[in-house]
């Protein structure tokens, strides 16, 4: 005889279950679920998926950058998590696109349960935000905060930050599991069916994952990660996931007393060429490129030598320094160490050219041409291999005023830039076989060292 098993269904809104819980997970309730058939939703009548274009509606959020990060603006009825370190500035983000929208005449409650009205308004008064077009609610206790945007219907519900609100009901300190997921599926709810756009900040462990329960992820519809080196003004914000636009965009801020401030990564980028042990790269966010400056250091060390790197994965640094050491660079007892100008964060392959030509600049102490820039992926045998995007990371290098831009081989020629294709790595790097003074932007051809390859001397033009 087979095993019988026991439907369970929500009595509210008919959703079933295999186990017993004490809250439908469909739409909140507690006590409600039951043994039974299931029951038909009073929802109506059932609706078809026609397309209307009311729905495509963005908003703009008045900061260009966060604009493209969520693909164009804010769709109405989002629910979008805001997660970085404590410290950051998730909050004053928040209080700034607020102040945006309501700006813009939509209808915004901020409701926060880690400082009080007191306090956000000193914030707002910092930033410069008249906050007499802001509404607030005390974000403590999740009953006060959905009863409160149910009677406002508000454009934006910002909730800073989503570890802070608790539900009484729930039984649990806030910040648990159990209190995190139950409060976000009840945002969830709230947005969906009053068509509320909801944004909350949380809070990330020291491994960098979102604290509380993985699957408050999959719960939103945007996860916007907002991180920087806390030390240094400059933030980045990248979209992990978002259902209504392209993932990997980013936008770059530098925090100042006036708040956060929207910047191009190419301002970092010295003007007139760099130091030796500096390159620019090219790397590519989402569908758009930058131009950020690597930078290098090569010194003597005394035992096992250190591979450390700062804004740069550190497993595809070492491969890097092992192909150069491999092709006679002579780095293997030799410390190297990489990071990124400003504190920034890449994790594209094509930089791997900039990175060895930081490498050998800093090894030769000859600065990389100037106005110049690597890009291209570099394989174990040193092949430079072809990166995707490149009209936008050639757009880029336009855009930071470069010159010369050294690219994998069988790349197209670009307008008003001087591409010079490189099949080897060593064949992008002979300019620093010149000695200190001996050059200023030539590219010289001679070989560094007796292992490079025979084509190293052959630039192609």
């Amino acid at each position: 005889m087979g095993k019988v098993r026991t439907v369970l269904s929500c009595r509210e809104c008919g959703q079933q279950l295999a186990r017993w819980a004490g809250r439908c997970p469909g739409c909140g309730a507690w006590g409600t679920i039951e043994e039974g058939g299931l029951r038909t939703p009073s929802s109506g009548p059932l609706e078809t998926l026609a397309h209307e274009d009311a729905d495509e509606r963005r908003v703009s959020t008045g900061l260009p950058g966060i604009d493209r990060v969520l693909g164009g603006g804010l769709v109405p009825a989002t629910v979008a998590l805001l997660a970085g370190e404590p410290g950051i500035g998730k909050s004053t983000l928040l209080l700034q696109m607020a102040a945006r929208l309501s700006g813009a005449g939509l209808h915004c409650l901020f409701a926060s349960g880690e400082e009080s009205r007191r306090q956000v308004s000193a914030r707002a008064h910092r930033l410069g935000i008249d906050g007499s077009s802001l509404s607030f609610v005390s974000g403590r206790e999740l009953p006060p905060v959905v009863d409160a945007a149910r009677s406002a219907r508000p454009f934006l519900l910002a909730i800073d930050s989503i570890q802070a609100l608790r539900d009484p009901s729930g039984g649990q300190a806030p910040g648990g599991p159990s209190q995190v997921r139950g409060c976000a599926d009840a945002l969830v709810g709230l947005a969906k069916a009053e068509g509320i756009s909801v944004l909350m900040t949380g809070h990330v462990t020291k491994d960098g994952d979102l604290a509380g329960p993985r699957a408050l992820e999959h719960a939103v519809d945007v996860v916007l990660a907002f991180d920087g080196d806390p030390r240094s003004g400059l933030r980045m914000l990248s979209a992990g996931k978002n259902r209504f636009g392209a993932e990997g965009e980013v936008a770059w801020f530098e925090m100042t007393g006036a708040g956060l401030r929207e910047i191009d990564p190419g301002d970092l980028l010295l003007p007139g060429g760099g130091e030796p042990g500096a390159a620019t790269a090219l790397p590519l966010a989402g569908r758009r490129g930058l131009a950020v400056e690597v930078q290098a250091l090569v010194g003597r060390g005394e035992g096992t030598a250190r591979r450390q790197a700062s804004g740069l994965d550190l497993r595809r640094f070492q491969l890097v320094g092992a192909v150069l050491d491999s092709a006679g660079l002579g780095l293997g007892r030799s410390d190297v160490f990489g990071a990124v100008a400003g504190g920034a964060r890449l994790h594209d392959p094509a930089c791997d050219l900039a990175v060895a030509a930081a490498v050998a600049s800093a090894v030769s102490g000859v600065p990389a041409p100037s106005a110049s820039a690597f890009v291209g992926e570099i394989g174990l045998t040193g092949v430079v291999r072809a990166a995707p995007g490149m009209a936008a990371r050639l757009s880029a290098a336009r855009a930071a005023g470069l010159r010369t831009v050294f690219v994998p081989e069988g790349t197209d020629p670009a307008d008003a830039l001087r591409s010079i294709p490189v099949r080897h790595v060593m064949n992008a790097l002979t300019w620093a076989a010149a000695r200190p003074g001996e050059r200023t932007d030539a590219i010289s051809p001679r070989p560094m060292v007796p292992k490079w390859p025979k084509e190293a001397s052959d630039l192609g033009f």
